[in-house]
């Protein structure tokens, strides 16, 4: 866990217009200069104060997993981790998560959880070979990423990161207007042998994400397949900070993927944050049995 850091007056942003990137524009951020990203702008030193207790965690959603969870049961789970997380030993209820490998038919279960159907939903689907959407197994919709937040949720871009031809990686992002802040979920290019074994995408995946990660009061949470040492995340690195990286410049952090056996083996899973707000977080030592991943918690104060 890490303590909270000092509080720094922060500038409040204003939310970007909303953008698809189309085919067209994920051909020029793998061969050049990446479309303009949505500026989250100062708006002077009178921006309020405010408290955010965000998660990320890749739910494992599909096929392969260690629970073959239903959408109603996997919204279970998630409805459970918004109701009490630990973060600085304490337990909080979470108002924005940040979810990788999920399919759109647990978002359509979470709607319907009691607590969670005032929430506002945000997901982008990742590609599968050809350019179409790839498919969860069992009929459980698409497979991608989403964010839930508890206040409504605008300026929703989806991103086509450079990819693989075979797994489509792909961004969502959204403004929450009355946090004055912007919320980016992403799951990058896995080490497998079929998808990016040496890193190429990912280095570019996460270039693509620090620029558009750009601004004042940002959080960005996903799984990043890389150990936090790696050199492929120092722009994410030196733009933001990660809510569990340890004093000053020190790249650490709870281990967040579980082997086989349900054993924490590596931290791959991260929420970046603009340097100047405080925060604490953690992982919770419970024992997860739907999924390969440790939820990652943190309590966020803008200021």
């Amino acid at each position: 866990m890490r303590a909270p850091r000092a509080l720094i007056p922060l500038f409040a942003v204003a939310g970007a217009a909303a953008v698809v990137v189309t085919a067209g524009a994920r051909a020029a951020i793998e061969e050049g200069p990446s479309a303009a990203a949505p500026t989250l702008a100062d708006a002077g030193e009178n921006a309020p104060f405010t408290a955010i207790n965000a998660m990320t965690w890749n739910v494992c959603g599909d096929l392969g997993c260690p629970s073959p969870a239903d959408p109603a049961g996997a919204a279970a789970q998630v409805a459970q981790r918004v109701a009490a997380s630990e973060v600085g030993g304490r337990q909080v209820r979470l108002n924005a998560v940040l979810l990788q490998e999920v399919c759109s038919g647990h978002l359509d279960a979470l709607r319907a959880v009691t607590g969670l159907r005032s929430w506002s939903w945000a997901f982008a689907p990742e590609r599968a070979r050809g350019g179409g959407d790839r498919e969860c197994g069992n009929g459980r919709g698409t497979l991608g990423v989403a964010i839930g937040t508890d206040s409504a949720l605008s300026d929703v871009e989806r991103v086509r990161l450079p990819s693989p031809d075979a797994h489509g990686r792909s961004m969502v992002c959204g403004t929450v207007g009355a946090w004055r802040a912007r919320l980016c979920s992403v799951q990058v290019s896995s080490g497998g042998w079929d998808d990016d074994p040496r890193g190429r995408w990912r280095a570019k995946q996460i270039a693509a994400i620090t620029e558009r990660a750009a601004g004042r009061r940002v959080i960005v949470g996903g799984d990043l397949a890389e150990r936090p040492e790696s050199p492929v995340l120092d722009p994410l690195y030196r733009s933001l900070a990660e809510c569990d990286q340890g004093p000053g410049e020190s790249r650490t952090g709870a281990m967040t993927l579980l082997d086989q056996r349900g054993t924490p083996v590596a931290k791959t899973d991260y929420l970046f944050i603009s340097k100047s707000a405080g925060v604490s977080c953690g992982v919770s030592p419970a024992p997860v049995r739907t999924s390969d991943h440790h939820p990652l918690a943190a309590a966020i104060r803008f200021r």
